[in-house]
């Protein structure tokens, strides 16, 4: 019998590859899970426009699917593309870290109206872009332009120096804000009333789904409350030590089909 109501996965770094491509084993056993009946979500520090296109390749319009984009800032429900629940920064958050991003010589960035928005070009900057495949706008006027809420930012450097100024800005503001590494190069601040855990538990209180009747996979620093929050949580072998230290299992990488070596193995072979 299948105990799992509710499969919850990362998208990059764990359901796509490294060349950020769906497998069609992973697309085929998606699709078999929904068809079992299980509700698939599909969490990611992406915007929506980012994950839209995966979510229509994995028919989750069909078999009513849901997006965590931007780290759980909003919850979509895929049929008819509702937000269901959203958290935004203020734009003096905003402000706040676009400072705090200059004092440490970090690129910075966030969306507004469909498009991204930078205080300048770079390496780090164009992979948010070309992932993401959104208009972009590089500007020193960054804080006039920004002059509304948006849903987060992300802050952007090398990984050494990243990672460093992870611990000062923690420090400072973790008492305000979401902080969390999605990537090497990518530290995201977003609302402390979000996240992938938060909003997978909101979600599933929707559903009328247990924790326990939860499984998720992810392999970064931003899937740690979600992992920590399931009843069963799968860490990618591709993860850091830190996230297959809280994991109740440790999976394939993503080059090798996790996700759907997951399914395979928890979930489909259930029902035999």
């Amino acid at each position: 019998m299948n105990n799992y109501k509710m499969f919850i996965t990362d998208i990059d770094g764990t359901l796509l590859n490294s060349d950020k491509i769906l497998s069609q084993a992973n697309k085929e056993s998606l699709i078999k899970l929904q068809e079992s009946g299980t509700t698939l979500v599909l969490a990611s520090g992406r915007p929506t426009y980012g994950i839209n296109p995966i979510a229509k390749e994995l028919q989750m319009d069909r078999y009513d699917g849901y997006i965590l984009s931007y780290n759980g800032s909003y919850i979509i429900r895929c049929r008819d593309n509702k937000i269901l629940e959203s958290f935004s920064l203020t734009k003096e958050d905003v402000h706040k870290m676009y400072d705090f991003a200059v004092e440490y010589n970090l690129d910075i960035l966030t969306y507004l109206n469909g498009t991204v928005i930078s205080n300048r070009r770079s390496e780090y900057v164009n992979t948010e872009v070309v992932l993401t495949k959104m208009a972009h706008l590089a500007t020193n006027e960054f804080k006039r332009i920004i002059d509304e809420p948006c849903v987060k930012v992300i802050l952007l450097g090398e990984p050494t120096h990243l990672k460093q100024v992870e611990k000062i800005l923690k420090e400072k503001y973790s008492i305000l804000y979401n902080i969390a590494i999605s990537e090497p190069i990518f530290l995201e601040v977003f609302s402390k009333e979000a996240s992938k855990g938060v909003s997978m538990l909101k979600l599933a209180q929707m559903l009328n789904i247990d924790s326990q009747e939860i499984i998720a996979i992810g392999d970064s620093f931003n899937d740690l409350e979600m992992l920590k929050l399931a009843g069963t949580s799968i860490a990618v072998e591709n993860s850091s030590p830190e996230i297959k230290g809280l994991a109740n299992h440790i999976g394939k990488s993503n080059d090798e089909d996790a996700v759907a070596h997951v399914i395979n193995n928890f979930i489909l072979d259930a029902h035999m």
